[in-house]
């Protein structure tokens, strides 16, 4: 029996796949999307923050619970040091159809001074997926 596949919304350094692969997660089918009513900050590390006027690129792609499981609570805190919880957001993709998917946000990061390795392993996968020059450029930003 496979395992339930859930849409999920990443929108840091696990667009990219390499990092994903340090979790044993394969790369898999996915789609460039936005999600409206949030912005990005890297402080130390990505996160969402709520901006009714904001917009967030990113990739839907489809995960097990055990791969989530493994992911936030095995590398997001225990490797990188942040807690991430799981909420729901509508992607708009770009077929122009809303869809829910889960994303992860952190609640209580403290505030920090962005790694620009970290940064550049957002960056690359971003510029690859063909994010808009404005975002880019508000993702480079913070290295």
């Amino acid at each position: 029996m496979s395992a339930h596949l859930v849409d999920v919304f990443f929108y840091g350094s696990y667009i990219n796949f390499d990092v994903l692969q340090e979790v044993d997660i394969e790369a898999r089918p996915y789609e460039v999307c936005s999600v409206n009513g949030f912005r990005l900050t890297i402080s130390p590390l990505a996160n969402l923050i709520p901006d009714p006027q904001g917009s967030a690129y990113g990739i839907l792609t489809k995960l097990s619970h055990p791969e989530l499981e493994r992911l936030y609570n095995e590398h997001a805190r225990g490797k990188l040091g942040g807690v991430y919880l799981p909420e729901a957001v509508l992607v708009y993709q770009t077929n122009g159809i809303y869809s829910p998917a889960l994303t992860y946000i952190s609640h209580d990061m403290s505030p920090a001074k962005a790694d620009p390795a970290y940064v550049a392993r957002i960056y690359r996968p971003a510029e690859k997926y063909g994010f808009p020059k404005w975002y880019l450029k508000h993702i480079a930003s913070f290295g």
